[in-house]
């Protein structure tokens, strides 16, 4: 078992309650752990025998281009499209971070993980 981990994947998206969000937008960031068997790609270094973080990358991508009102909703929806695309996944933890929130007072960002 091992674990494949995308670090501080920055994105601007338009995901918000408020409709200002959705028309201004921010900077979001995702990290996502993935627990998996590497011994294959371990023994035969072969792309082929391994999960390929860079389609990882697109399906997230993907997803947080789409306009969503709480960061639960982009989470779920990212986990799902990771656990349809690819096999042999035993966790995926994801953390997707707001920058700046609209909330009232000085904060550097809110957060929400979800893990499957």
């Amino acid at each position: 078992m091992g674990k494949i981990q995308l670090e501080a994947m920055e994105f601007y998206a338009f995901h918000g309650h408020y409709t200002e969000e959705q028309i201004v937008g921010n900077k979001f960031l995702v990290d996502l752990t993935i627990e998996t068997d590497l011994t294959m790609p371990a023994d035969t270094d072969d792309l082929a025998d391994a999960l390929n973080y860079q389609a990882v990358y697109k399906l997230i991508k993907q997803e947080m281009a789409k306009k969503s009102k709480l960061l639960e909703n982009i989470a779920k929806r990212i986990l799902d499209a990771i656990y349809a695309e690819f096999k042999g996944i035993h966790k995926i933890t994801i953390t997707i971070r707001k920058m700046n929130p609209p909330i009232g007072g000085k904060v550097k960002s809110v957060a929400v993980t979800l893990s499957r």
